[in-house]
């Protein structure tokens, strides 16, 4: 069985491989044609060699074979920044079983969304996350997804021993990845509503990808790459990530977290001399290398994504950290654009790079859909080898943001120069970006107007020095609610699951909801009115 998905039309897909960007490889290759005795990741005291993450891949993949598991089934998965995130998808594309990696910021709202959609056999998580310290969570999620017949924890508890059955060697199984130009697993949209969407990932598409980002980065067997994102993202994943390492034959540190103690120690110790960050996390690091600038020594570059990261932060990093800085615009849903390592100065700390591939289409637009003279404002549409055609099981929403030629609609609204650097201006769609966090308005909206005592509810974007943006949620209470709080809320809110990020930052209660002309909340109105009460009480 395959799994469904928007496949390229076939005369894309022939141009692809003729040009050799589609080698028809599985991504297993990553691991398995590097040079086996290097030194693979480095997590706490462990460390993995090629050899040893090759060999515990084969070996869960033997055990989950054993289990019944078969090419076509789906996992959930939610892992921490921890080895055996990237043994697990490596053991899972071995015998086809296609997985969601799961953000450990996630709770129950979004993982019980994420298996409806999918329908997983297996699930594999850690008992240091609240849902899975018990098996309640589990045996709940049980009765919602009926096919639900598999867990492994990585700690010894309640469930099957994720560790044992990484050391244990089946003889009789048959490696058998999905072919390569079908889905080897999902990753998740930021999005703009309040239901999740899937992005399927073929072997092809994002094998490509990898390849072409190491390409531009100059990764090698000498890059140390400390993984300081969530290790479940698409930038510390692929851009170029830690699979942009292992094609390269180089190391992963693994961070728990972004802080900047925690990582400058871990550059001083392992020599790190790459780093992925998002805008909220530099700035912070900025801060603390004035005092810590030593340990930086061996650091040599520095890559921000997710978020418009300002000029002005960004003019700080060859000085505070004493390294080269990169910027990144990239998509889940494909397309990545760099600055290069050779670009000068100015273009690097002004725009957010240019398209890493000659078949990648951009186009920016204008509302009439007609392209927009160089420099000026228009939404960003792309095609290209490794971006996707459609999301999964979307049929109304890729009516909306996938064009009958096959070109994508991001709702990114950037600017392009006359030599196709681009420049993120902002979001077309109800979307925040909280630090590189995306949040879908319309979710926490719907969630608020549960609350018996709400009417009306707006999610918005306030400014932020520090996140870029965080949320502000403006409630029209009932003519019985005066007397609610924010507090009460937030206690409201954490209360369906969510995760914490998509709790909002603050709360502002009004008698009623600006409209446009045609109705709909003035959203425009409500960012004035919070950025007026910011810059009042002087709050940036």
């Amino acid at each position: 069985m395959t799994i469904e998905f928007t496949a390229w039309p076939e005369e894309f897909a022939t141009a692809y491989r003729k040009k050799g960007y589609w080698t028809d490889r599985p991504m297993t290759d990553l691991i398995d044609h590097a040079p086996q005795e290097n030194l693979a990741v480095l997590c706490g005291e462990r460390q993995f060699t090629y050899a040893d993450l090759c060999q515990k891949s084969q070996n869960l993949a033997g055990y989950l074979n054993h289990l019944g598991l078969k090419k076509g089934d789906t996992a959930l998965v939610q892992l921490p920044n921890i080895a055996e995130f990237y043994v697990v998808f490596f053991a899972l594309l071995r015998i086809g079983v296609v997985p969601v990696n799961a953000l450990f910021s996630h709770n129950e709202n979004e993982l019980s969304a994420y298996a409806k959609q999918i329908k997983p056999s297996l699930v594999i998580a850690s008992q240091q996350h609240r849902l899975f310290a018990n098996d309640q969570y589990w045996l709940a999620l049980q009765q919602q997804e009926t096919s639900l017949k598999h867990i492994l924890l990585v700690e010894t508890g309640w469930g099957a021993s994720l560790v044992e059955a990484m050391e244990t060697s089946f003889q009789q199984w048959v490696e058998h990845p999905n072919a390569p130009d079908e889905v080897a697993f999902f990753q998740l949209s930021g999005g703009s509503t309040g239901t999740p969407k899937l992005i399927p990932r073929t072997h092809n598409d994002y094998f490509f990808s990898i390849r072409r980002s190491v390409e531009i980065c100059r990764f090698s067997s000498s890059t140390v790459y400390l993984c300081a994102l969530p290790c479940a993202h698409n930038f510390p994943m692929s851009s170029p990530g830690a699979f942009g390492v292992f094609h390269a034959g180089g190391a992963v540190v693994m961070a728990s977290n972004p802080e900047a103690n925690l990582c400058f120690d871990l550059i001083e110790r392992h020599q790190a001399n790459v780093v992925a960050l998002v805008p909220p996390a530099l700035a912070l690091w900025l801060q603390v290398a004035v005092d810590r600038k030593s340990s930086l020594t061996s650091l040599s570059l520095v890559q921000v994504g997710g978020a418009k990261l300002s000029e002005s932060i960004a003019r700080q990093v060859p000085e505070r950290l004493g390294c080269q800085l990169q910027q990144i615009l990239g998509m889940a849903e494909g397309l990545v654009n760099y600055t290069r390592l050779d670009d000068d100065f100015e273009t690097i700390v002004k725009t957010q790079g240019y398209p890493m591939c000659s078949m990648d289409e951009v186009k920016v637009i204008g509302s009439d859909g007609n392209p927009v003279a160089p420099g000026e404002e228009g939404e960003l549409v792309t095609r290209g080898p490794y971006t996707i055609r459609g999301y999964y099981k979307a049929p109304e929403h890729n009516a909306k943001v996938f064009d009958r030629e096959g070109f994508y609609h991001t709702g990114d609204l950037v600017s392009q120069d006359a030599n196709g650097y681009l420049t993120v201006v902002g979001r077309d769609k109800d979307q925040i970006n909280r630090g590189g966090e995306k949040i879908a308005a319309e979710e926490i909206e719907n969630l608020l107007l549960k609350h018996e005592h709400i009417l009306h509810s707006a999610l918005v974007a306030m400014p932020d020095s520090i996140m870029g943006e965080k949320t502000c949620a403006f409630v029209v209470p009932r003519h019985d609610g005066s007397k609610l709080k924010s507090v009460q809320l937030r206690k409201f809110l954490r209360g369906f699951g969510i995760a914490d990020y998509k709790v909002p930052d603050r709360f502002e209660f009004i008698d009623a909801l600006p409209l446009t002309p045609v109705g709909k909340p003035n959203k425009v109105a409500l960012r004035d009115v919070i950025r007026q009460r910011l810059q009042l009480n002087n709050v940036s």
